[in-house]
């Protein structure tokens, strides 16, 4: 699908923009506004702000787990960015949560072939205890398979998952994948396990373990859970293919204590419209990270993307006719925790979010533009469409997309979206690893995907369309 250079991309985007400025967007956009819109792409593709914002967020804040110094950091940071890139108003949202301590793993194979194995706690997860647990594995390919085991079957074994992620461009191997992750340890409580561990949810080959959130049932007992790496998995695979009582250790020290509430904060700037500033197009990410790697990927792409965006937008002459407003969200890795608060605090005012779209999967160039609005607007954002087309950016035929992470929220409630898809095939070879570093973004695909936001933002501010109709 990416035959083509982003080079050559970009060379023939310029130049095709050039050619429609002169005979497209006549109902939508002037001349003038037209020129905007060029000129939108042009210092998009030629900038490095997005870039240098992740730089500057990875180096000087590190890791964003909620309740953690870096958390903190990265909201006076995000302020601080804000203020100096120009943005109009700057404000933040308070939001709380509990402040979950990893600590410590040891993982290893005692019998019958003893191996260290590489493992993660996952986000949530208590601990064994000191001592440890010791007992022998009960080896299912899938979730749906322990789903299937009796209740009260597995009483004293640690369960073991070994369900293999694929690798897609859009990332649909995740749905298949992370629901293991997710309730795998609750079912496994039912069953009468100890403790479970499961395969990574990624893609990659490395010698590294993914984390993520999971969730704990209120009326079952709570379990550890862990995940190990590719590797590791493939050989507990070829260990239990030669017995079936293979003997495992596990020991985690992560915790939750529910009695200290942490507080932190969605922070929010907007470009002020100068026609309609009720009206909102909202762009986001989200802010937080896990606590391995720098969080890059997932998600200071998005952050320094959507920053970079507005940014690029108040140096136009005047300011767009809407409000357009850059959410980075609290404690999504968590489980949306800023995005919900975002709701209860705005919730009587979705009818004024015209239009959105965030960002939080991917590395590579965005190939699709997919919609989720009322018929009679599509014609526009099909004319908005013929901007992007020369950048390799086709156009779904469906049009019930809702935003990315997040922003699903407010596209549930009623807000038009927007979901720009990128090239994911990378993407979970990082998520949620020690792997998720600056050295992982791809800067030439970055100015692709910033300008195309860039545009998208302008469009939306500009043009007037009710994209609810």
């Amino acid at each position: 699908m990416f035959k083509l250079s982003l080079n050559n991309m970009i060379k023939s985007a310029v130049f095709s923009i050039a050619c429609l400025s002169h005979f497209s967007f006549a109902d939508v956009l002037n001349e003038t506004e037209v020129k905007h819109l060029t000129d939108l792409q042009k210092t998009s593709l030629n900038s490095d702000l997005s870039y240098q914002l992740i730089e500057s967020l990875t180096t000087e804040v590190g890791h964003r787990l909620v309740g953690s110094e870096g958390d903190k950091k990265s909201i006076t940071w995000a302020v601080d960015k804000m203020r100096s890139l120009g943005f109009d108003k700057v404000w933040t949202e308070k939001v709380t949560g509990t402040y979950w301590h990893r600590g410590d793993v040891e993982a290893k194979v005692l019998s019958p072939y003893p191996h260290k194995v590489v493992a993660i706690a996952l986000g949530g997860s208590i601990g064994t205890g000191e001592d440890g647990l010791t007992a022998n594995l009960a080896h299912f390919e899938t979730l749906k398979d322990l789903e299937a085991a009796p209740d009260n079957s597995l009483n004293g074994k640690i369960v073991f998952i070994s369900y293999r992620m694929e690798r897609h461009i859009d990332g649909n191997g995740y749905d298949a994948a992370v629901g293991a992750r997710v309730s795998g340890a609750s079912i496994a409580a039912q069953k009468g396990a100890s403790a479970i561990i499961i395969r990574s949810v990624g893609t990659d080959n490395n010698r590294l373990a993914h984390t993520g959130v999971m969730r704990y049932k209120d009326d079952v007992k709570k379990i550890p859970a862990a995940t190990i790496s590719n590797p590791d998995a493939d050989m507990l695979v070829n260990q239990l293919k030669r017995s079936n009582s293979v003997e495992f250790y596990l020991k985690l020290t992560s915790h939750t204590d529910p009695k200290v509430s942490v507080k932190t904060a969605n922070v929010i700037g907007e470009i002020t419209g100068s026609e309609f500033p009720d009206e909102i197009v909202s762009i986001g990410a989200h802010l937080d990270s896990w606590d391995v790697g720098t969080g890059a990927v997932d998600d200071g792409i998005g952050v320094g993307m959507m920053m970079a965006a507005a940014h690029h937008i108040s140096r136009l002459p005047e300011r767009p006719k809407r409000t357009i407003r850059v959410i980075l969200f609290a404690a999504e890795e968590v489980g949306l925790l800023g995005a919900k608060q975002y709701m209860e605090v705005h919730k009587d005012e979705m009818n004024k979010h015209i239009i959105g779209a965030e960002w939080d999967f991917g590395v590579g160039p965005i190939y699709e533009m997919r919609t989720g609005v009322g018929v009679k607007s599509l014609s526009a954002l099909n004319e908005f469409a013929e901007y992007i087309k020369p950048m390799g950016v086709a156009v779904s035929k469906t049009n019930t997309a809702k935003a990315q992470s997040d922003m699903r929220l407010l596209s549930e409630a009623g807000m038009p979206s927007i979901n720009f898809a990128p090239d994911g095939t990378l993407y979970f070879d990082y998520h949620h690893t020690e792997n998720d570093t600056l050295d992982k973004v791809d800067a030439k695909a970055l100015k692709h995907n910033t300008a195309i936001y860039t545009m998208f933002a302008y469009f939306a501010a500009q043009s007037g369309v009710d994209f609810r109709k």
